[in-house]
């Protein structure tokens, strides 16, 4: 069965409002006019000769019902395979490694944090991802129905920082592990990463198509390669280790580790919506929350456990403290190591494996460029897409010797602001849009209002909530460059408590925000 129907470009030109046409029609008049402005004219010519390229034109622009593709098509099967696929990357296997190497936790202790850190971070993943069908909208244009036309704004941004963050750690530990499998070190780091981004580049230009091919059969050699690590592997693990330090900075350190878990988890649900605006109108939403999870948790827990085991030994295996030392990704390389050149190709396999969880953010943050304006509308999908891959390739780049800072500063920073804005949507969509009358009575959301700035919230109440829910974040957070106050008594090293203040301080805000800026501006 053939994932998308080959008329797939074709419909998706179709569906982009500014696909070349010879006249323009004035909705409100009839009228026709023969000479459109200059931008729309280049607009439609780098879009037309974009789709001959069979590259996916379409932006930000919302999929209309006519333009969806059947179930018998696309299914639930591939939902699950597109999470799973993308989140089988060595990424993951490093953030595990962090429990024993960072917060110093024994094996069980980081294994059940990590698997129950994720779960909680899959569920808004989820969330998100059930308005792909149900609107035809990318996540964050859904966004704007709750933090209003500009505060969305900053919400965009901050995911531009997530997309693009994610991409730079991925390209890394991709350039780590080619360099460490190549004879003495003979590729460098630098090369290792710029090949990665070429091919994520070559991959997530295309677009929706393309991305969804390639996920769907990705995760299978990803998976053989994994399991083969897992045998060779496994038997060192030191399953008996124990968490060090005194009682209150155990307990610090595994708040910390499971918020860390948690952040890896959330930041997904910037995009979630993003990968199904194609499914009918008519989809189940509660079939695409539990395949995602699903997804989600069997990659994770695999991953994570992987991880955390290869970490639990670094103390008592001198080959693998000093592969660690030198970086995550030749700690990796070096656990293949007693499998020959067998071992070699399966690290290879497994660092260009990362260029499934690249695709996803690299492809969500052209769209999401798209969204800061008017202009930034106007420049096509692909050239974002172009640019955000220079600009993450070039951080890799100047941040290569430096990842395990990266990772455990940007992932937990990164996830304060996504839970703040999840607390705030499920209050908007439960507590307040009930009761608004909308033409399709989707519980108030009238989602062929997209892009019409008069007829979306002014964002006042969700603006607020959101500063407030991060001065909470700010006072609990726990990183190795600053401890908050409400952090600092707990062991230490402090606990991380800035995503679960940070939702509750949005959480109980946001409804009397709102409900003065109903009674005020009454929308």
């Amino acid at each position: 069965m053939e994932l998308f129907p080959l008329g797939l470009v074709e419909d998706v030109e179709k569906g982009n409002p500014l696909a070349p046409s010879p006249t323009e029609t004035h909705s409100t008049t009839g009228t026709t006019e023969s000479s459109p402005p200059k931008w729309k004219k280049i607009y439609r010519a780098t879009s037309a000769y974009l789709v001959s390229w069979k590259l996916e034109a379409r932006g930000i622009q919302r999929v209309e019902a006519h333009e969806r593709h059947s179930l018998q098509t696309l299914g639930f099967t591939q939902v699950g395979i597109v999470w799973f696929s993308m989140n089988l990357a060595a990424n993951n296997i490093t953030l595990g490694m962090l429990g024993p190497v960072v917060f110093e936790l024994g094996f069980l202790d980081a294994t059940l944090l990590a698997f129950f850190g994720q779960l909680v971070g899959n569920l808004a993943v989820g969330y998100q991802a059930m308005f792909g069908p149900r609107s035809g909208n990318r996540t964050l244009i859904v966004a704007r129905y709750t933090m209003g036309w500009w505060p969305v704004k900053l919400i965009v941004l901050l995911n531009i920082v997530v997309m693009l963050g994610y991409s730079l750690i991925d390209v890394v530990i991709a350039g780590q592990m080619l360099s460490a499998v190549s004879p003495h070190n003979s590729l460098s780091l630098v090369v290792g990463i710029i090949v990665t981004s070429l091919i994520t580049w070559t991959i997530s230009t295309f677009g929706y198509r393309i991305f969804h091919y390639y996920e769907r059969y990705a995760w299978l050699p990803q998976l053989i390669v994994l399991c083969v690590l897992a045998g060779v592997a496994g038997p060192k693990f030191d399953l008996s280790s124990e968490s060090q330090g005194d009682a209150r900075t155990i307990v610090g350190n595994r708040l910390s580790f499971f918020s860390l878990c948690l952040a890896a988890a959330i930041t997904y649900s910037g995009a979630g919506a993003d990968f199904f605006v194609y499914y009918p109108e008519h989809t189940a939403g509660w079939k695409v929350f539990a395949v995602t999870n699903a997804g989600l948790a069997l990659s994770f827990t695999f991953m994570f456990i992987l991880g955390i085991g290869l970490a639990s030994a670094i103390p008592t295996n001198t080959a693998w403290s000093d592969a660690y030392n030198s970086s995550q990704g030749a700690l990796i390389v070096e656990a293949y190591r007693p499998l020959g050149t067998f071992g070699s190709i399966c690290s290879v396999m497994v660092a260009l494996g990362l260029v499934a969880n690249l695709v996803p953010p690299a492809y969500s943050s052209g769209l999401d460029f798209q969204i800061l304006g008017r202009w930034f509308e106007k420049v096509p999908r692909p050239i974002w897409n172009t640019l955000g891959i220079v600009i993450f390739t070039v951080c890799a780049l100047a941040g290569r010797d430096h990842l395990a800072e990266i990772f455990t500063n940007f992932l937990a920073l990164m996830g304060y602001w996504v839970v703040i804005w999840i607390a705030i949507s499920l209050e908007e969509e439960f507590l307040f849009r009930p009761k608004m009358k909308t033409p399709d009575n989707d519980r108030g959301f009238d989602w062929t209002a997209w892009n019409e700035k008069d007829k979306l919230p002014h964002g006042y109440a969700a603006l607020l909530a959101f500063l407030v829910g991060w001065a909470g974040a700010i006072l609990s957070m726990a990183q190795l460059w600053y401890i908050g106050p409400l952090a600092a008594p707990v062991g230490d090293y402090g606990a991380d408590m800035g995503n679960y203040v940070g939702f509750a301080w949005a959480a109980l805000v946001f409804p009397p925000l709102r409900w003065l800026e109903l009674k005020k501006f009454k929308r």
